[in-house]
C-alpha cells in the first residue's frame, strides 16, 4: 500500500520518522525549521532532500487487515524506502515510535544509511509497561493558561507538557494534534497487539556511523533509562538528556535540539567526505 508522504528540498535523502498516532507534521515541525536555517547559513554547503512518510494507520495514510504488527509497519517502511530512495546513501531520523523503526532501518541497511538520529526514541523495552521511566513531572507551570484551554485540548496536551506556555501548545496544535486526530484507533489498538519487532533492532552487528540520540529528562513515556542502555551497540553516538524536556522535548527545548542536529549533521558530513 503506498504511504503518503511530503518531500522537501533536494540533495541527500532524509527519512524522518513520526511516532506512534500524530502524522507527518510532527517531524516537519522542528526539521524544517532546522534544515531551513541551516541551509541559510551555509549557502553552497551540503543540501538534502527530506521524505515525511505517514505510518499506516496515521496522517493520510491507510491501513489494512494484512497490518497486525510492528513487523508490518517496518516493512511499509523498508518498501517506502525500496520505492522512493532506492539504493542511494540516506539519512534517517525517528521520534519515539519513529526512532524504534529508524533504529531497525538502520540495522537492515548499514552500508546504506550515513547516520542515525533519533528524538526521545522507544529504548531497549519496547512495552511501555516493562519501561523504566521518570514520575509525571511539570517545570514550567502555568496554570491560568492551562484553565483558559477547553477541558479536552488541556488533557491531551497536559498529559505530556513538562512546559506549560502558549508557545508549546501552538506548536501541539499545529504539529500534534492534527495527525492524532485523523489516526485510526482501531486498527492500531490491532497493531499493538505485536508492538515488539521480531528482530530486535540491536540484534545485528554495531552502527557504526554517525548517531545522535536526544532524550528528555522529565520523559514519562519512553524515558531515557532504556535508550541509555543502548548506547554500546552505536560506538559513535552522542547521548543527550535534555532537563526541563518530556516527551514532546522538540517543543520544550528547541534551541538545544537544533545544536545537537547542527552537530551530528556535521559529523555525517564529516564521515561521508572521509
Amino acid at each position: 500500500m503506498p504511504m503518503h508522504f511530503v518531500a522537501q528540498g533536494t540533495g541527500i535523502p532524509v527519512l524522518a520518522i513520526h511516532g506512534w498516532t500524530p502524522d507527518h507534521r510532527l517531524m516537519t515541525g522542528f526539521m524544517e525549521p532546522f534544515f531551513t536555517r541551516r541551509t541559510a547559513e551555509r549557502p553552497g554547503g551540503q543540501s538534502y532532500r527530506r521524505f515525511y512518510p505517514d505510518l499506516p494507520g496515521m496522517g493520510q495514510t491507510e491501513i489494512t487487515e494484512r497490518y497486525r504488527g510492528s513487523d508490518d509497519m517496518l516493512d511499509a517502511v523498508q518498501g517506502f524506502v525500496d520505492h522512493v530512495i532506492g539504493d542511494a546513501p540516506f539519512i534517517v531520523v525517528g521520534e519515539s515510535y519513529g526512532g524504534y523503526l529508524a533504529r531497525a532501518v538502520a540495522c537492515s541497511r548499514p552500508e546504506q544509511v550515513l547516520g542515525l538520529g533519533l528524538v526521545c526514541p522507544i529504548g531497549k523495552e519496547a512495552r511501555q509497561s516493562k519501561r523504566k521511566l521518570p514520575p509525571h513531572t511539570v517545570i514550567a507551570r502555568d496554570p491560568a493558561f492551562m484553565a483558559g484551554l477547553p477541558p479536552a485540548d488541556a488533557a491531551v496536551y497536559g498529559e505530556l507538557a513538562v512546559v506549560q506556555s502558549p508557545e508549546t501548545y501552538r506548536r501541539f496544535r499545529e504539529e500534534i494534534a492534527p495527525g492524532l486526530a485523523l489516526a485510526n484507533d482501531e486498527a492500531l489498538v490491532r497493531v499493538a497487539r505485536r508492538y515488539e519487532l521480531s528482530t530486535a533492532p540491536e540484534s545485528g552487528a554495531p552502527f557504526e556511523r554517525p548517531t545522535l540520540i536526544v532524550t528528555g529528562r522529565q520523559d514519562d513515556n519512553t524515558g531515557y533509562a532504556d535508550v541509555y542502555a543502548l548506547l554500546e551497540h552505536y560506538p559513535r553516538a552522542t547521548f543527550a538528556v535534555l532537563d526541563r524536556a518530556g516527551h514532546n522535548l522538540q517543543l520544550e527545548q528547541p534551541t538545544l535540539l537544533d545544536a545537537f542536529l547542527d552537530e551530528w549533521l556535521d559529523r555525517v558530513e564529516e564521515f561521508q567526505a572521509a
